[in-house]
């Protein structure tokens, strides 16, 4: 055999080896195949004839959203900004990469642990001109656009970009700094397309499109599902939805959609330690979004009844303390000077427990209650007093523009006080502690075994009631105390309430006592 024959049949050979996996691999994929088809005829599922959709015991479920994407990305926009940067006041701005989010924006406290751990610049801060990129939709076909506050705020110049290039200039109709939601108007008279809010209330697991302009990229689309409702991220009374479809910086103030193309919510924050999607978006509920839209439209701001007064959960201990039978309610921890509430017969210690009827969960239940009704309208709260139901009419005030409360003061070094081994605390007059105040008296050191540590109370706060009982000593607490042992013969272990400032922050703690 020549060396040609040789290889030859060699390479023969060779084909026929590898012509040999490939056989039984095909085999193996037919009876695969085979398999399914018998298994999908048993089952109560089966493609559709559109080959868009999968029918399951449980729904259609999309094979594309190809068709979906086509018909809402056209009403979708990227908003470019112009302005100025402001020298820096609070901590936000100092954040590189973060937006200048304002400090009475619902997005302010979610942001605010970012900055820790960045290196401090103390070089003076200059204006400088700023660019800014976000999203947002069209909801009419006359040219207004919703996106997030935190993306137009105190712009000079705004652009809304369309998904095929077309730039059209905008002005700033009005923006709600509590909802993080701004309405902008394309001044160009042109016809536009749009999109509609879902009258639906979204489920958790259903499909969700995030539409979006992330890192300037321009349209951009993600798919996930809603992974949870009534997400509190610490923003106020508002709650928001939470998805898991991939939100970026850019995506602010984009839409989010239902499979039938309805908004269910406005992008508006990620949680994410790197920055980057993790998988954890929350947005404004359509609902909110459409309810805001609607009065910014007509007026420009956002119209919000206003009590006046601080407030705070009920914890169970705090229930027992002033013989509510359930830890419901919200309770008044400060009355705002000159505030609605200041002018009538409310005290901090009192727990609003109804609004005009409708019982009141927590303190974020009541301040939503209250920003749902106007301005100077009559309300008629039931609070509990001590153990005792009153009913206060009153008429609201407006919710001001406000900043968040100033910053705690410096904690002044502790002082040596009376100890009260009973409460695990020492305590002094704060008259006789530089910048406590006049009221009350200063807990100057906290046994870390005790339920006062474990209720968060600290050297440097300042005990101003217990038990309804003002203090202005260190006796005066042991009053406070009696009294509601006296309340209590027939319980071996009382919860006794104090009123805590630390800071500028009042707030009620409830302390186990055993009686003596």
């Amino acid at each position: 055999m020549t060396s040609d024959e040789s290889s030859s049949a060699t390479e023969s050979h060779t084909r026929k080896l590898a012509r040999k996996p490939m056989v039984l691999a095909a085999a193996a994929a037919l009876i695969a195949t085979s398999a399914l088809a018998l298994t999908l005829g048993n089952m109560p599922f089966a493609v559709a004839e559109t080959n868009q959709t999968v029918q399951t015991p449980f729904g259609n479920a999309p094979l594309s959203f190809a068709d979906l994407v086509q018909k809402v990305s056209p009403a979708v926009v990227s908003i470019n900004v112009k302005g100025e940067n402001k020298v820096a006041e609070n901590d936000q701005q100092q954040i590189p990469g973060m937006p200048d989010i304002p400090e009475d924006s619902p997005l302010y406290d979610f942001f605010k642990h970012f900055k820790k751990g960045m290196p401090n610049n103390n070089s003076p801060a200059k204006p400088s001109p700023s660019l800014a990129q976000g999203s947002g939709f069209f909801i009419s076909p006359d040219g207004y656009v919703v996106t997030n506050n935190h993306v137009v705020e105190d712009a000079d110049e705004i652009t809304v970009t369309m998904e095929n290039g077309d730039k059209f200039p905008a002005k700033l109709v009005g923006s709600d700094p509590r909802t993080d939601v701004a309405l902008v108007k394309v001044t160009t008279e042109k016809t536009f397309p749009h999109v509609d809010f879902s009258q639906k209330d979204p489920r958790v697991g259903d499909w969700v499109l995030a539409v979006g302009n992330p890192f300037g990229l321009g349209g951009t689309v993600t798919a996930g599902i809603i992974s949870a409702h009534n997400r509190d991220i610490g923003s106020g009374p508002y709650d928001f939805l939470q998805i898991d479809a991939a939100v970026n910086r850019g995506n602010s103030g984009g839409p989010s959609f239902d499979l039938d193309g309805k908004v269910i919510g406005m992008n508006t924050a990620i949680f994410s330690p790197s920055g980057g999607n993790v998988g954890i978006a929350f947005a404004v509920p359509a609902e909110l979004v459409k309810e805001v839209v609607e009065q910014l439209k007509s007026h420009g701001s956002v119209d919000r009844g206003w009590l006046g007064v601080v407030i705070q959960n009920v914890s169970d201990d705090i229930a027992d303390s002033i013989g509510l039978a359930e830890a419901k309610g919200a309770m008044i921890t400060k009355v705002t000077e000159d505030g609605p509430a200041a002018k009538e017969d409310l005290k901090a210690g009192d727990v609003i427990v109804a609004v005009n009827g409708e019982n009141v969960g927590d303190s974020r239940d009541l301040a939503r209650k209250i920003a749902e009704l106007r301005p100077q309208s009559d309300v008629k709260l039931t609070i509990m007093r001590y153990g005792k139901k009153h009913e206060i009419d009153m008429k609201l005030g407006s919710f001001p523009s406000g900043k968040k409360l100033a910053a705690l003061e410096e904690e002044q070094p502790p002082e040596t006080g009376e100890e009260m081994k009973n409460l695990g605390l020492s305590l002094a007059p704060a008259a006789r502690i530089p910048g406590a105040g006049e009221d009350g008296v200063v807990i100057t050191e906290v046994d870390p075994a005790s339920d006062a540590a474990d209720k968060g109370l600290k050297p440097g706060d300042v005990i101003l009631e217990v038990a309804g009982v003002t203090v202005a000593a260190p006796g005066d607490v042991a009053k406070g105390i009696q009294k509601a042992m006296d309340g209590a013969k027939d319980k071996d272990k009382v919860n006794v309430l104090f009123q805590v400032k630390s800071g500028d922050q009042t707030r009620f703690v409830a302390l186990a006592l055993k009686k003596a």
